[in-house]
């Protein structure tokens, strides 16, 4: 199996204490580094979200409501932990929800027989991209202590919804499961 691992949005903005706060994304980026140092997955992808420039539609209220996170340089930032893993692999940015709207990321998926997903924020950016990802044909694995919401009942919920997409379009399953099936 060809597997690409997808980090979603791993950025300061979203750890402990930050505006959009989501929780454990320590654990997140312990999973994260877990699946990168194992050498398991075939490719690794990072993305980040940025405000869209120019946005349309509701994206402009976005732009309005978010306007003062949106402006500081340092809420964009990859998380510490996450920060050095990165520099080893492409980090693409987006200004939508869904990761899948990123040419690069959309052909590597493409190219992939599984995609690995994980990263924040579980109700969002993370569920945006595996409907995407099922809507494009892709196999999706759902590393459900890889990714973070901003409570857990939100986590439940996001694990429930694509729970409910298997066995034909999803796995949901742990990092451990994940690895010891690759033995």
């Amino acid at each position: 199996m060809k597997d690409l691992l997808l980090v979603i949005d791993l950025q300061k903005v979203y750890a402990d204490g930050e505006p959009w706060a989501c929780r454990e994304t320590g654990r997140v980026c312990e999973r994260v580094a877990q699946l990168v140092d194992s050498g398991k997955p075939d490719q690794v992808i990072f993305t980040r979200f940025d405000a869209p420039e120019h946005p349309v539609g509701r994206w402009a209220e976005y732009n309005r409501a978010f306007a003062e996170i949106n402006a500081d340089p340092r809420l964009a930032e990859m998380m510490d932990p996450i920060a050095e893993l990165c520099k080893g692999y492409p980090v693409y940015s987006k200004q939508t929800y869904s990761s899948l709207t990123i040419p690069e990321v959309a052909a590597a998926a493409a190219a992939a027989d599984r995609v690995l997903v994980t990263g924040v924020v579980a109700e969002c950016c993370v569920i945006a991209t595996a409907l995407a990802l099922i809507d494009a044909g892709c196999e999706v694995v759902y590393l459900k202590d890889a990714v973070a919401g901003q409570s857990a009942a939100f986590e439940e919920r996001v694990e429930e919804i694509l729970g409910a997409l298997a066995p034909v379009h999803t796995s949901v399953m742990t990092v451990s499961e994940y690895l010891a099936q690759q033995d």
